[in-house]
């Protein structure tokens, strides 16, 4: 089972098995007396901000003149004292890289956090000196996305990230090293779904795929390998057993892998 939102979803089948839509924040209704206290609790602390969400807002009122220019003012000169250093300002453009990252992949909220707060970590390390603000953000992504066991690859983080590759890995591999970074090899069996889903096969091939990833685990293929190659030979191995269309050159590009490394995963489950 994996609980993704306020969804749970069996991860074999797909199969929503349980939704629990209810709000259990917290009450925004005052009972003492809504019509003289209209309090609220505001909104709630979050990592994705480098305030943690606890600034105040300067909204908008029907004004006019005088009174118009002094609020416009008051606005401007409360945005510049919401960030007093280059620390921060630096913090506010990663996290908000970060946010366009997350919302772009439909990552969960767990996932954002974690990467904010692995970016702030890397920054209290002074890990950013001389590196690239876009690549410590991605790279954060990155991270979190390995620690949380979610199926992202590089490529698919460079294609929407405003760093290069070089930027990526030079933030990654500092952040590895430094900070100690609890990944492990991602599953294969996490992209299958997507894989499947992207090259338009059947439901026959996902399962006859997994079959064939249980059989390459248990003879030890994966130890060593790219998990996107190897799921990716599964599942070209699938679909020629059920006769569905499929070239290698089709299930590589699917995985961001060439042709040979799927081909010798093939070959080698094949034997």
């Amino acid at each position: 089972m994996r609980t993704d939102g306020t969804e749970t979803v069996c991860s074999d089948c797909g199969l929503v098995v349980s939704a629990d839509r209810v709000d259990r924040g917290p009450e925004w209704r005052s009972f003492a007396d809504d019509d003289t206290d209209p309090r609220r609790t505001g909104a709630p602390l979050t990592r994705s901000r480098h305030d943690r969400g606890l600034s105040t807002e300067i909204g908008y009122t029907r004004v006019k003149g005088r009174k118009r220019r002094q609020w416009a003012r008051m606005r401007r000169q409360h945005t510049r004292a919401r960030i007093s250093s280059k620390r921060e300002r630096n913090q506010v453009y990663g996290f908000t890289e970060i946010r366009r990252l997350t919302s772009v992949h439909s990552l969960s909220e767990q996932v954002r956090d974690q990467a904010c707060s692995l970016f702030d970590s890397a920054q209290e390390e002074d890990l950013l000196r001389g590196r690239s603000i876009e690549g410590f953000a991605a790279a954060a992504v990155y991270a979190a996305c390995r620690i949380a066991g979610i199926s992202r690859t590089r490529a698919e983080l460079l294609a929407e990230a405003k760093a290069d590759e070089n930027e990526l890995d030079a933030a990654y591999d500092a952040m590895n090293r430094d900070l100690g970074l609890p990944v492990g090899p991602i599953d294969p069996v996490e992209y299958l779904p997507r894989f499947v889903s992207d090259l338009d096969l059947s439901a026959a091939v996902e399962r006859d795929a997994r079959a064939h990833l249980e059989t390459a685990r248990d003879r030890g293929l994966t130890n060593g390998r790219n998990p996107g190659g190897v799921a990716a030979a599964c599942v070209y191995a699938a679909a020629r057993d059920n006769g569905e269309e499929c070239t290698q050159a089709d299930a590589a590009d699917a995985a961001d892998v060439t042709p040979v490394t799927l081909r010798n995963s093939y070959t080698d489950l094949r034997e």
